[in-house]
């Protein structure tokens, strides 16, 4: 059952988090700064509330949307361009076929060890949400990643605000300070580390590469230079139809972790050729 995904202790460490931030964003920085009952900080609440929501949303979708498995009927096309006899026909069938699953492999698909299966496009296993991120969850990991970014700075500046505006001139001040000045390190670095994340995830979706992929073809444009060679990522077609393909055609959906009507089958792919 899906449901048994929630039973790990990184998204219930998730979770809680989220639980503690919206908390203490809202009804203690928040507060604490405008005061929930003026205009401006029903204004702030109701945004930071709504960001809130689409990023759990998000997180679930992508802890339960399966990312993408081989279908038991997929057998790779027999007639390789390349083969020029029975024998390497069979040569290069096996060199689809996975030596720890023993399943034939369409292009961009990889073994998830943890997962034990093989995954279609998959990107990482990512421990945060139990699950691969692969073909059919990966707009959502996207989208994710997004709102939770804009969601830590959001709190980030609310929390530094709120800082500079208040008045330490009380008893028990020393205490609060650390309880501020901690929450501000966890924060500003969590802003640091999902923007980092959100940066290195666009580069990726605007050249239509996958994380495993990027290292694949570190390692292949190395061998192509020896030789004399350029590579280039044959999976590249321009970085808005390698965006359109991610996220799908409709620019108001972009960031909409279930609007996947765009999403194939996964076990093919439009390449740089069909579009030269």
């Amino acid at each position: 059952m899906e449901l048994k995904k929630f039973l790990s202790i990184h998204i219930l460490c998730v979770l809680i988090f989220v639980g503690f931030l919206y908390y203490f964003t809202i009804f203690i920085f928040l507060d604490d700064l405008l005061s929930l009952q003026s205009s401006a900080g029903k204004f702030h609440s109701f945004f930071f509330t709504f960001m809130a929501s689409v990023c759990v949303f998000s997180f679930f979708v992508c802890v339960l949307k399966d990312p993408g498995g081989v279908p038991f009927s997929y057998l790779p096309d027999v007639e390789d361009h390349e083969a020029s006899d029975q024998e390497s026909k069979r040569s290069g069938l096996l060199k689809k076929k996975c030596d720890k699953c023993s399943e034939y492999k369409p292009p961009r698909t990889h073994h998830c060890r943890i997962c034990r299966r093989c995954i279609l496009r998959m990107d990482h296993h990512c421990a945060w949400i139990n699950n691969c991120v692969g073909h059919r969850n990966y707009k959502a990991f996207v989208a994710l990643i997004f709102y939770a970014t804009i969601a830590i700075i959001y709190s980030s500046v609310i929390l530094v605000s709120d800082a500079i505006h208040k008045d330490w001139n009380f008893a028990g001040v020393m205490h609060l300070k650390l309880f501020y000045i901690a929450t501000g390190v966890v924060l500003i670095g969590l802003s640091l580390t999902l923007g980092t994340l959100l940066g290195w995830h666009i580069y990726l979706t605007m050249h239509n590469m996958t994380t495993i992929e990027y290292y694949e073809g570190k390692r292949a444009a190395w061998l192509a230079s020896k030789s004399g060679m350029n590579y280039h990522h044959p999976y590249d077609v321009g970085a808005y139809k390698n965006i359109s393909l991610v996220l799908g055609p409709n620019m108001l959906k972009w960031l909409c972790p279930t609007a996947v009507s765009h999403i194939k089958d996964g076990l093919s792919f439009p390449t740089s050729r069909e579009y030269s």
